[in-house]
């Protein structure tokens, strides 16, 4: 979230910004509020004031005076809430400003390819989806999945749920034992108040899934991702400076209704409302977080290295860039059936955005509070990483050999064939 005093203090410098952002969103309102709430401030210290005098002074003649003042302090701080209320809800639904180095454009055509690595293979054969060779190894079950639950969600069976499982605990082997991540099981349910603090909460509500717990406990939600419960575990908290880097790493479900995404990847397991992610978050000094990201993209590219799987990793444009984010790094992994990369990770940074909703601190030079940066990345998608060994490795019969580094997870097995 911004400082409304960074705003007033260059106000057309940060329209500008926020333009490239590609979003409707008026600001010249936040202004004036503010203007108006600063005068109810000084007008309440002048009341402030005289009522002191007045008590000062033990003058019972004073006294209806005093009793005027103390109605009109009410009276302002009655409408400063409410000034301050229409001034936070502006704020909360304005998107972090872009890094400098990001490039400007309107939709993901701006996107710029910075890397691409791995040798696409030749088939001499065309190539299935990863959904017909699950149907013909009768190891993905969509319909079974719609009769119980209902559409966007799937059974994963035999061989392929022990790959899927084999996946995520290769990934995070990786994260912990050769970059530096410490391993978290966390929640997978979020209060309203932690859903604030990451983003997701109130611009994206209708992408969430609420659950109802008992009466009083707050608002509550299945985590979209697991950024959210991770990111907040410093929220209200003031650390001290040798206490960052902090990176930590989860392999969780995640949960979304995908909103705006109507007929968009009906098929298969590409667009879910249930999938499995592991998941990096790093919290770190705010002026350390350009490395940081490029840190956390290189871990994540790490994985499809060894799975020698074909990718590229993109910069996104300005306006392709997720709410949080000031710089994001998409990977895309190689899907044969589609003749294209489709996005496996997302890495961003998100400066001390995130920290100001969640009132993150570290000690600075002096002993000053300053605000953590934030970053997060997916270490990657499971379910995305399945269907790209499934594609990628597949063979004519419809058969699904496994990649050298799995081949411990999943004892005995070089390949997994229709029974």
């Amino acid at each position: 979230m911004h400082n409304i005093k960074d705003i007033r203090k260059d106000f057309e410098n940060f329209k500008d910004k926020l333009k490239n952002r590609n979003i409707d969103i008026s600001l010249d309102n936040i202004i004036s509020l503010d203007e108006e709430n600063r005068k109810l401030i000084q007008e309440k210290e002048k009341f402030e004031m005289e009522k002191k005098s007045i008590s000062k002074s033990k003058d019972q003649s004073l006294f209806e005076k005093s009793k005027e003042l103390s109605l009109k302090i009410e009276e302002i701080n009655k409408n400063q809430i409410k000034l301050q209320s229409e001034i936070t809800d502006i704020l909360s639904s304005i998107p972090n400003i872009p890094l400098s180095d990001v490039p400007v454009g309107q939709d993901e055509n701006s996107n710029k390819e910075i890397e691409k690595k791995g040798e696409i293979k030749e088939f001499n054969f065309k190539p299935k989806s990863h959904y017909e060779l699950g149907d013909k190894l009768n190891m993905l079950d969509f319909d079974l999945a719609t009769k119980t639950t209902g559409s966007r969600f799937v059974f994963v069976k035999k061989e392929l749920a022990q790959l899927e499982r084999a996946i995520s605990n290769f990934m995070i082997d990786t994260h912990t034992q050769k970059n530096g991540y410490t391993e978290i099981s966390p929640p997978l349910i979020a209060s309203a108040e932690t859903m604030f603090g990451t983003g997701q909460l109130p611009k994206f509500e209708n992408d969430q899934f609420e659950i109802k717990l008992d009466e009083g406990d707050g608002r509550k939600f299945l985590i979209p991702t697991a950024e959210v419960i991770l990111t907040n575990i410093v929220k209200n908290q003031i650390l001290e400076k040798n206490e960052l880097p902090i990176r930590v790493v989860a392999s969780t479900p995640c949960f979304r209704k995908e909103a705006g995404s109507y007929g968009k990847d009906t098929k298969g397991m590409i667009r879910q409302h249930q999938f499995y992610k592991v998941e990096l978050v790093s919290i770190v000094e705010n002026d350390k977080c350009s490395e940081e990201l490029e840190r956390m993209s290189n871990s994540a590219t790490m994985i499809l290295d060894e799975l020698k799987l074909p990718y590229r990793k993109i910069i996104l444009c300005t306006g392709d860039m997720g709410f949080s984010a000031e710089k994001t790094y998409d990977i895309e992994v190689w899907l044969p059936s589609e003749n294209k990369y489709r996005e496996i990770s997302s890495c961003s940074s998100c400066g001390s955005f995130q920290a100001r909703r969640m009132k993150a601190r570290y000690k600075g030079q002096n002993n000053s509070k300053e605000f953590v940066g934030t970053l997060n990345g997916s270490g990657l998608a499971v379910g995305r990483t399945m269907i790209a060994i499934m594609e990628n490795y597949q063979t004519e019969d419809g058969s699904i050999l496994i990649p050298e580094v799995l081949k411990p997870y999943m004892p005995n097995i070089d390949k997994i064939s229709i029974n």
